[in-house]
């Protein structure tokens, strides 16, 4: 363990101090982020007294502004530069994460909603372009460690707002809003300012846009890791139903994300270099998407049989090791593929394009598997949600290994005039 944390530290340390202040302001987006959100509803139902269906507006409009708002962050990321934008989301999620401790109005409550999922929108493109901009050859090293600094946030956001619950639900609203003030003071105050190729360009965002759209290989790979999203998103919908489904309760949920989380701190980097020194971007995103749907073949295996509680739970555990070293295998090669595929232009129009159409991939991937878990009760079909994972994640691998071997993951595109259109 001390071997890992020093190799680590190492790699943080090698990097410049725009990626270090980037590294670290992952850290604290992702604490104040899950110091809140996990308890949010709980509180909204319990304390605030709103129906439940209520609750998944307010939730839901959160994701919506988020997920549907990243192609335009990303845009103004490349036509505003990138400091700026990650400031006003970090202000941005500074008043939202407050208005849901302030009140317990809907309106008030919608608008804090709104404004939390708009912060993310312009800070996480932004914050991705940045890095991906700045780091230049090393970007597969650079999201390495910087998945490191995002788990210690997913880790240690539910223990300290699980914490100061104690002081009331106002307070971990607050402190979690201080802490994106904090964030956005320290961007300010520490974050040189950084411009894409296509800041202050003359012609009309619709030209990035049509651009990118029209980005052949840009889009058959974004459509090739879509059920990526799919498959790692069963850490929140598939797994929690199956150790309830198991168990009975939901107390064994929690060792899912500890588990997931213990192993991106201490094996992101290592594994990324094992998989540098062997293989290309392709081929590394190819095995771990391949990975990612070996790991549901426990659960189809045993899904059939009825196994005592403690016995069940192994292929959750299998899963959820598997999944996760899958993630940690595909993650950097992919961050680093994608500011690469648009020939180095338009990289924060590029990331927001991608979590948008992600962000669709878990919302099919949501209803498809949703309804799949259902038609396997109804049916006395145990195992075809698994399977249908299986079969997704291995499509996606071969259809990876394709682009990869007809050179589509690497284009260069050519660069267009900048001149306004007439």
């Amino acid at each position: 363990m001390t071997d890992v944390v020093i190799g680590t530290w190492r790699q943080f340390r090698s990097f410049s101090r725009p990626i270090q202040i980037l590294q670290i302001n992952q850290v604290g987006i992702n604490l104040g982020f899950f110091m809140l959100m996990p308890y949010l509803a709980q509180h909204l139902t319990t304390k605030a007294h709103l129906a439940v269906w209520t609750v998944g507006l307010i939730l839901g409009l959160r994701n919506a502004s988020q997920q549907g708002l990243f192609l335009i962050g990303g845009t103004l990321a490349d036509r505003l530069g990138y400091k700026p934008l990650i400031m006003a989301g970090c202000a941005l999620r500074t008043v939202g994460f407050a208005l849901f401790g302030l009140s317990d109005s809907l309106p008030v409550l919608l608008v804090a909603a709104m404004l939390s999922g708009l912060a993310g929108a312009l800070f996480n493109p932004a914050a991705r372009a940045y890095l991906a901009h700045e780091a230049g050859d090393r970007k597969v090293e650079a999201f390495a460690v910087f998945n490191v600094f995002y788990q210690v946030g997913i880790l240690a956001g539910p223990l300290v707002g699980v914490a100061l619950l104690g002081s009331g639900f106002r307070t971990v609203c607050l402190s979690a809003a201080a802490i994106f003030a904090v964030l956005a003071v320290l961007q300010w105050r520490c974050l040189p300012a950084r411009r894409g190729a296509e800041a202050d360009a003359g012609r009309p965002v619709l030209h990035d846009w049509r651009e990118a759209f029209a980005n052949r290989p840009f889009l058959a790979f974004a459509t090739a890791m879509i059920a990526s999203y799919a498959l790692s998103y069963q850490m929140y919908l598939g797994l929690p139903l199956e150790v309830q489904r198991v168990t009975g309760g939901a107390d064994g949920v929690v060792i899912i994300y500890v588990i997931s989380a213990v192993m991106g701190i201490t094996g992101q980097v290592s594994i990324t270099a094992w998989c540098s020194a062997r293989w290309s971007r392709g081929q590394a995103m190819a095995k771990g998407l391949a990975l990612m749907a070996l790991a549901f073949v426990p659960l189809a295996i045993v899904a059939p049989l009825h196994l005592p509680p403690a016995l069940a739970l192994v292929p959750v555990v299998t899963c959820t090791l598997m999944l996760t070293a899958g993630t940690l295998i595909a993650f950097p090669f992919e961050m680093a593929t994608i500011a690469d595929i648009g020939g180095g232009r338009l990289i924060g129009t590029y990331y927001g394009l991608y979590n948008l159409l992600a962000g669709g991939g878990i919302l099919a991937g949501n209803l498809a598997s949703g309804a799949a878990i259902d038609l396997a009760v109804s049916r006395h079909l145990p195992s075809l949600p698994w399977l249908l994972l299986v079969c997704a994640g291995l499509g996606s691998a071969l259809a990876i290994t394709r682009l990869e071997r007809t050179g589509r993951l690497t284009p260069v595109l050519p660069a267009l005039s900048t001149a306004p259109a007439g």
